[in-house]
C-alpha cells in the first residue's frame, strides 16, 4: 500500500506476521536461557520486553516512525479502571477463599516473620497497611516498566492491527490466545507454575483467565486509542495478584486449585470479563480494512 510519499507501508496482515515472528524469535532466546539456567526471575524483564521491541521494529519498518501505537495518555478514567479492576476481582476471589476457610489469611504470620527478621515487634494491621501501600505505589513503578514492554506489543500493535481485519471479539480472542501461548513454555518447563495443582489443569485455568483479561485490555485499547490503560491494568494485576493477595494466602489442600493465576477463581473472573466486554463491543467496533 503506497502512502503517496514513496514509502511502502505494510498491510495489517504483514505487520502482524512480522511482529509475531520477531516476538517469538526474540523470546526464544530468553526461553532457552530460562530453561537452561533454571533462573526465571533473572530473565523475566528481558522476556517481557520482547513483544515491545518487536512492535517498535515492525512499526519502524512499516512506517519509518513509531507513531500509531497509542503513546498518548488518554482520559484518566482508563488509567483508574486499569489500576482498580485487578484490586476488585482480587478482593472478590481471595475474599471468598479466606471467608470460606478454603485457604487461610496469613497476614499475621507475615507480620511476625517480618518482626523476626527485623528483631523487633510489628503491629499486624500497621504492617499490612504499609505493605499494601508500598506495593501499590513504589512496587507499581517497576511493574509498569515491565508491563510496558508487553503492552506496546500485544495491545499497542497487535490488537490495533487485528481490529483492522476483524471484529472486536475476534481481535480480543486472537490476541489473548497468542498471549497465552507465549506463556506456555514457562508454564510447562519452568517454575512459573509451582502452586502444586496438575500442570495441565493450571494451564486451562490460566488460559481462560488470560482470554478474559484480554477482552478488557483490548476494549480499553480501542476505546481510548491508547495502550496506557492496558499497561496499568497489566501492572496492577501482577502487583496485587502475584505480590499481595497470593502471598497473604496460606497453603491448604484446596488453595492450588483456587487461587493465583492457575486457580479456578481467576478463571471464573476471566469468563465474567469476556461477557462484560463482549456486551460493550458496539462501543469499539470498526469497519475492517480490506485485505
Amino acid at each position: 500500500m503506497n502512502s503517496g510519499k514513496g514509502t511502502m507501508m505494510m498491510s495489517p496482515k504483514q505487520k502482524i506476521i512480522l511482529f509475531l515472528v520477531l516476538t517469538f524469535l526474540f523470546s526464544g532466546v530468553f526461553y532457552a536461557l530460562i530453561l537452561t539456567s533454571g533462573n526465571l526471575e533473572g530473565w523475566t524483564l528481558a522476556l517481557m520486553w520482547c513483544p515491545g521491541i518487536a512492535a517498535l521494529i515492525t512499526q519502524w519498518v512499516s512506517h519509518k516512525n513509531l507513531r500509531g501505537l497509542g503513546w498518548r495518555l488518554r482520559p484518566w478514567r482508563f488509567l483508574l479502571l486499569g489500576y482498580g479492576l485487578p484490586i476488585l476481582y482480587g478482593l472478590l476471589v481471595y475474599g471468598v477463599v479466606w471467608a470460606s476457610g478454603a485457604a487461610p489469611f496469613k497476614g499475621q504470620e507475615m507480620a511476625q516473620d517480618m518482626a523476626a527478621q527485623m528483631g523487633t515487634s510489628v503491629n499486624t494491621t500497621g504492617f499490612l497497611v504499609n505493605y499494601v501501600v508500598m506495593m501499590g505505589t513504589l512496587g507499581m513503578l517497576g511493574s509498569i516498566f515491565a508491563a510496558l514492554g508487553e503492552e506496546i506489543g500485544w495491545r499497542g500493535l497487535l490488537v490495533s492491527e487485528l481490529a483492522r481485519l476483524t471484529s472486536f471479539p475476534g481481535a480480543a480472542l486472537i490476541s489473548g490466545a497468542i498471549w497465552a501461548l507465549w506463556h506456555f513454555p514457562l508454564i510447562l518447563f519452568s517454575e512459573y507454575n509451582n502452586a502444586g495443582a496438575p500442570r495441565w489443569l493450571g494451564m486451562i485455568f490460566f488460559t481462560v483467565m488470560v482470554l478474559g483479561i484480554s477482552f478488557a485490555l483490548a476494549w480499553m485499547r480501542l476505546k481510548s486509542g491508547s495502550f496506557w490503560g492496558a499497561v496499568i491494568l497489566h501492572a496492577s494485576h501482577n502487583i496485587f495478584i502475584q505480590g499481595v493477595f497470593t502471598p497473604l494466602t496460606g497453603q491448604s489442600a484446596l488453595s492450588p486449585y483456587l487461587i493465583d493465576e492457575f486457580g479456578v477463581g481467576l478463571a471464573l473472573v476471566g469468563l465474567a470479563l469476556i461477557l462484560i466486554f463482549w456486551s460493550k463491543r458496539a462501543e469499539v467496533e470498526q469497519a475492517p480494512t480490506p485485505s
